[in-house]
């Protein structure tokens, strides 16, 4: 038999994660040498094993999918990791191609698929479903946020005026109206609703970005 593909499977589900290793270990030509339940151990367990591939959920304590795979690659730049996930939105993927990852499936992909997935980027190949193509050049033409203006995106999401959101980010109001407008006009969104509910959709913001804050608006 060639050498074994060495797999580090990452996901705060116990239920998931034990059936992804039956899976992997199921295959003679790959075995998991690790699995974690967070982002720091994906990070702490890849300097232990070195793994030829590592998939990785998107959603985990402590760092995202997105942290881990930055501060893999920071320490190991040929490391091969996919992403498996629930989240589908453009600005997810987009998130996850550019920290460094290699692979973007989604949790609902046939097991023949996901297998053929880990050969694949072992081998140094792309492991992109069309869908998730489609997805990233949708992304790559839209203008991108700046990290303030996902703040006060997240600000909005949870209803706050714009002298809120001023006083959040100890900016004026003008300032903050003016980054409002901005997003407004970046995502293509009609009003506030529009937008939060374009940033839901697109991964941009989560659900946990709506809760809190005071429920009035300008």
């Amino acid at each position: 038999m060639d050498k074994q593909i060495r797999v580090l499977v990452a996901d705060d589900h116990v239920v998931v994660r034990l059936g992804l290793v039956t899976l992997i270990n199921r295959q003679p030509d790959m075995m998991v040498v690790a699995e974690a339940a967070s982002g720091q151990e994906v990070v702490d367990l890849w300097k232990a094993h070195r793994p030829d591939v590592g998939l990785l959920d998107l959603r985990m304590p402590g760092l995202t999918g997105v942290e881990a795979t930055q501060a893999v690659r920071a320490t190991d730049p040929q490391a091969r990791i996919i992403v498996l996930t629930i989240h589908k939105g453009d600005d997810a993927v987009y998130r996850a191609l550019r920290a460094g990852a290699q692979g973007y499936l989604l949790k609902d992909v046939r097991s023949k698929d996901l297998l053929a997935g880990i050969r694949s980027v072992y081998d140094g190949q792309p492991c992109l479903p069309p869908e998730i193509t489609a997805r990233v050049l949708k992304r790559i033409r839209h203008a991108e946020l700046t990290a303030r203006e996902v703040s006060v995106l997240k600000l909005v999401a949870k209803g706050l005026s714009n002298r809120q959101i001023a006083e959040k980010l100890n900016v004026s109001e003008a300032t903050a109206k003016s980054d409002v407008a901005s997003v407004l006009a970046k995502l293509g969104a009609q009003d506030r609703t529009h937008a939060v509910t374009m940033a839901l959709v697109r991964n941009i913001i989560d659900l946990e970005d709506l809760r809190g804050g005071d429920s009035s608006a300008d």
